[in-house]
């Protein structure tokens, strides 16, 4: 099956070079002629005769991408896009040529496409990491899975800084992508069943909510042995909101800010007598 599919793609790939290879070459004086129709007119028939007159050069670059594992058709259909972009913004008062100018973007748009296209997990996302990526393509093997020696990665690292950059990025492009349901060697284990459950333990939420009724009662049972005024100083100290100030409770209270303090250690020494050791369950911090 797999055989059969690439021999349709170089079908596909040899029938689309056959085709475009009758298209003809354009002048200067011509490519000029109709950059500026479409730059003055916005005439699309213009555009695409500038376009199709160059489809042959994205070839010739696609081709520099082959040992990126990339079919040629999507490399050339990016390549296009980045051809169109270039007959978009070319200036023809500019004296060159328009593939000089559309190289750049054609590369652009198949270097964009390959980096998007080589992990799930982004690679390539600053542009000293974009830069390493194709540095990396150019040796042989890297990309099939081969290690770097210390020499390779000397000769890609202008710095010494840059060779601890060199050697991360070749750690990444190393791991490669996998899917979780393939099973472990000799198991009927898959890596899916290895991953940690991130949702809510229902023993554990029971445990907790149960905790918390058993504080709320404590606590409840306790406030009650209070005086009227001493609850009313931790309700407005400790169990609203936001905690308030002595000031804060005694103007509320229409007593001074000393005898505010005072209920309080009152109130606290009472709550700890009946709770004990659980006076930290009323978080009265």
């Amino acid at each position: 099956m797999e055989k059969s599919l690439s021999l349709t793609n170089t079908d596909s790939f040899l029938r689309y070079v056959t085709e475009i290879s009758r298209i003809p070459l354009l002048t200067q004086e011509e490519e000029n002629e109709l950059a500026l129709r479409y730059k003055k007119n916005n005439e699309l028939a213009a555009a695409h005769r500038l376009v199709t007159a160059n489809l042959r050069f994205v070839v010739k670059i696609a081709s520099e991408y082959r040992g990126y594992r990339m079919r040629m058709m999507d490399l050339i259909q990016e390549g296009n896009m980045g051809l169109m972009r270039a007959v978009k913004k070319f200036d023809p008062d500019r004296g060159y040529r328009l593939i000089s100018y559309a190289v750049w973007w054609i590369r652009a748009y198949i270097q964009d496409y390959i980096i998007r296209s080589w992990s799930l997990v982004k690679v390539g996302t600053t542009q000293l990491q974009k830069k390493l990526f194709f540095k990396l393509g150019k040796v042989r093997g890297f990309l099939n899975g081969d290690e770097l020696d210390t020499a390779e990665i000397t000769a890609l690292a202008d710095s010494r800084e840059e060779d601890a950059k060199v050697r991360d990025f070749c750690q990444r492009l190393n791991a490669r992508d996998f899917s979780l349901d393939c099973s472990l060697a000799d198991s009927e284990t898959i890596y899916l069943d290895l991953l940690a459950d991130d949702s809510e333990d229902q023993e554990e939420s029971l445990l907790l909510r149960e905790t918390e009724t058993d504080r709320r009662r404590l606590i409840a049972q306790a406030l009650r042995e209070l005086t009227l005024r001493e609850r009313q100083v931790v309700a407005g100290r400790f169990l609203g909101d936001d905690d308030k100030t002595l000031q804060d409770v005694g103007d509320e209270l229409g007593i001074t800010r000393e005898r505010v303090r005072q209920l309080e250690s009152n109130a606290l020494k009472k709550l700890e007598k009946i709770l004990g050791p659980k006076i930290g369950a009323l978080a009265l911090t």
